[in-house]
């Protein structure tokens, strides 16, 4: 990707790369790499959404890490335009150093219930980012979690409680406020809404897009649903094993996509009117391994438009104009199938329309009340950003 400008760039990624050793023998010597992360390039700019789609396994959730450094990467370039230092190699930082630029960089992990500690309440996990960086104590420490608490739906009496007497919805809830405890600048949300219910899932995508507005927040958001992307994204990256195959604005990403996989992936998309309803595009073999990919093009065994060319010379991604990335070689030729009306793909709902409604089954009684049926549905915003 060409030099960019730093004005309004919050996180510009070059070249990054992350390998996971294969080992084998007796002695466990290294035998092969697992190039999960292999060459990875976007910018994601100030207060947007960036969302980073692919199958599952294509490096989506693993690069989210290694840009926060929870995997150290093998190779390239994390920037991050930092409030108080300005631009920092995320890459080349000491332990002393990250430490003071980790507070602007907070991820949501997906899965509720394996990423909160169960013997710990919901209180002392939301307090603990601001106790470990010594930022509160005593009364300001119980009140800045009672605000954290609600500020996402919640209830100050809910601190009390422990992860397991709340559903799903609300768990995630509570890693929102942790995630958001140190007044982050970047928040990576890896697949947040992917282990929820369906009606919970547009709660949630309410409550992160009305949280983006209140805080100024910047989100790259790892999903694979295609559906969710739509409705919170402003721009879409496309992966697939471990390498970005395209990005652009996302209407113009859904529209007239410039990637043979794109089109894949928006041809799958489920569409409740039978009368628009297209059938999937049969892509031939297997997605190829990342401990052994093809030469040239990644995609180029499974690509009905590949060439000779596709098969020795790997595409680099290049701007096609508007900031539409691709890495195809005849990404200007081909007339791809993308989705002609985004009312067409369905939209997430339930049966309720208010963002904060989880918590009011969850306010009295017991905890097992708190788990019952506690997130209603939501509606997403369906009238913001694409439609």
């Amino acid at each position: 990707m060409a030099q960019l400008p730093s004005d309004n760039i919050l996180l510009e990624v070059r070249g990054l790369k992350k390998h996971f050793p294969i080992r084998g023998g007796f002695l466990r010597r290294v035998v092969g790499q697992v190039k999960a992360v292999d060459g990875v390039d976007f910018y994601i700019k100030q207060g947007e959404t960036l969302g980073l789609v692919g199958e599952s396994g294509c490096g989506k959730s693993t690069t989210g890490r290694t840009i926060l450094r929870l995997h150290e990467p093998t190779e390239g370039e994390v920037i991050f335009n930092d409030p108080k230092t300005g631009r920092v190699h995320i890459e080349r930082l000491d332990a002393k150093e990250l430490r003071r630029v980790r507070p602007n960089m907070q991820i949501i992990f997906q899965d509720p219930f394996s990423s909160l500690d169960p013997r710990m309440t919901v209180g002392r996990i939301v307090a603990e980012p601001l106790v470990i960086n010594k930022i509160a104590s005593g009364r300001e420490l119980r009140r800045r979690v009672d605000e954290l608490l609600t500020v996402v739906g919640l209830r100050s009496q809910h601190a009390t409680r422990y992860p397991h007497a709340f559903s799903g919805g609300q768990r995630q809830r509570v890693g929102i406020a942790r995630a958001l405890a140190l007044n982050p600048k970047l928040v990576i949300c890896d697949e947040p809404v992917s282990a929820l219910d369906v009606s919970v899932q547009a709660q949630v995508l309410n409550l992160l897009e009305d949280l983006q507005q209140q805080f100024d927040l910047t989100y790259l958001f790892v999903a694979h649903d295609l559906s969710v992307v739509k409705h919170i994204s402003d721009r879409v990256a496309v992966m697939y094993v471990g390498q970005m195959v395209e990005l652009a604005e996302t209407r113009t990403l859904f529209a007239t996509p410039k990637h043979p996989y794109t089109e894949a992936l928006l041809a799958a998309i489920p569409k409740p009117d039978p009368r628009n309803r297209t059938r999937p595009l049969k892509l031939p073999g297997d997605v190829p391994s990342p401990a052994n990919p093809p030469s040239g093009c990644y995609f180029h065994p499974r690509c009905p438009y590949a060439m000779d060319v596709c098969k020795v010379q790997r595409p680099p991604l290049r701007d096609l104009g508007n900031e539409h990335w691709v890495a195809c070689h005849q990404a200007e030729h081909l007339q791809l199938r993308g989705v002609t009306r985004l009312a067409d793909i369905p939209v997430i709902s339930g049966s309720a329309s208010s963002t904060n409604g989880s918590s009011d089954n969850a306010t009295t009684g017991d905890s097992s009340t708190a788990a019952t049926s506690a997130d209603g549905g939501a509606t997403t915003r369906s009238s913001e950003r694409q439609n």
